[in-house]
């Protein structure tokens, strides 16, 4: 298993920093200069990575089969065009491939995709560096294989999907031997106001425990960021939210994407957590010696002393601040009943120094 892995020339794993990836996935409306245009913002924002992409309408869904359903289901019931012209007017042009990796090296990006068949995966091959497993796909181990294949990082989406699915597709990734990213989703893309009680983040409780040494991430629908901070704190470290300029725009994945003020403040805070998180080791921190100074507490002579008095309790009080060499509080006993040798005026410092020898 791989604890931490590249992704262009950053390290990803528990000890590095988060990794945002925008999923601009239909947000492009069809246009290459829409998508160039998100591409900017999404690493104006801070975004590490543009995440697209790649099917062709006839080889993701059946048009047979979405016209005889007896529902629009879920998000799709508000869609004005049919599911299939939907996904017809989301496919990326083959073309693009070489552009959008070319924009992305310019703005400096790492450009990788989804891609959903296996033509895709051959036309993207040779521009990306990793893949996303969409959480559709978990139980088509065809795909998933061909894509292990590659021998390149592979971000798994668990999404409407139970345990069994999960351990189903992990024991093929895993047998492949490639770096993984396993990551917690709930696939719902509504904007209903109760998506945050199924997100479900414990769940990454337990993945950290069936798979300790598979780097843990969040492919995320809510459009705010509670989710990320609540992920970051429970180890993961590939953030994935759908990016748009705009939630206003006309499309299957604006409403629910993150724009660019909400995922700027997504950045900011979820560095924030993850610098406060630390490294779980207790100790005095390089941006607390001088507080440790002036807030701890150290013992003081209340009267002007001198050479063989004998330390009693009663000439000891315990006052910040407490300077280096100074004894703390709680080590009177070494003190107490000792003759001391030197004069000690009143409200300094005593140190063992000061005591006579036995």
């Amino acid at each position: 298993m791989h604890n931490s892995f590249l992704i262009g020339d950053k390290k990803v794993g528990l000890n590095y920093e988060p990794y945002y990836i925008a999923d601009i996935g239909a947000n492009h409306d069809g246009d290459l200069q829409r998508a160039y245009k998100l591409i900017e913002l999404v690493k104006e924002c801070g975004g590490h990575a543009a995440k697209f992409q790649n099917f062709k309408a006839s080889k993701i869904v059946s048009k047979y089969g979405f016209e005889n359903l007896n529902t629009k289901m879920s998000h799709q019931a508000n869609w004005k065009k049919s599911v299939f012209e939907i996904y017809e007017d989301a496919s990326i042009n083959p073309d693009w491939t070489p552009l959008l990796k070319e924009k992305c090296n310019e703005v400096g990006l790492d450009y990788f995709s989804s891609p959903y068949d296996i033509e895709s995966i051959n036309l993207i091959d040779s521009f990306v560096d990793l893949y996303k497993i969409g959480s559709g796909d978990i139980t088509w181990l065809e795909i998933i294989e061909y894509i292990a294949s590659k021998n390149k990082p592979i971000l798994l989406a668990t999404g409407a999907s139970d345990l069994s699915d999960v351990t189903r597709a992990m024991d093929l990734l895993l047998s492949k031997n490639v770096p993984l990213c396993l990551m917690q989703c709930n696939t719902n893309y509504t904007l209903n106001s109760d998506k945050y009680k199924f997100v479900n983040l414990n769940v990454l409780d337990l993945y950290a425990k069936m798979y300790p040494n598979v780097v843990l991430g969040l492919s995320d629908h809510t459009i705010g960021f509670a989710t990320t901070l609540g992920a970051i704190a429970k180890g993961a470290r590939l953030i994935e939210k759908h990016f748009t300029d705009s939630n206003e725009n006309e499309g299957p994945d604006h409403k629910f994407a993150m724009n660019p003020k909400s995922w700027s403040d997504m950045v900011k805070y979820g560095n924030e957590l993850f610098y406060s998180l630390g490294d779980g080791i207790k100790r005095v921190e390089e941006n607390e010696i001088d507080s440790k100074i002036v807030q701890q507490r150290s013992l003081r002579i209340n009267k002007d002393i001198m050479p063989g008095h004998v330390i009693l309790k009663d000439d000891i009080e315990v006052l910040r601040p407490k300077p280096f060499g100074s004894l703390e509080p709680y080590r009177i006993d070494e003190i107490i009943n000792r003759k001391v040798n030197k004069e000690i005026k009143c409200g300094n410092i005593i140190t063992l120094n000061d005591i006579e020898n036995d």
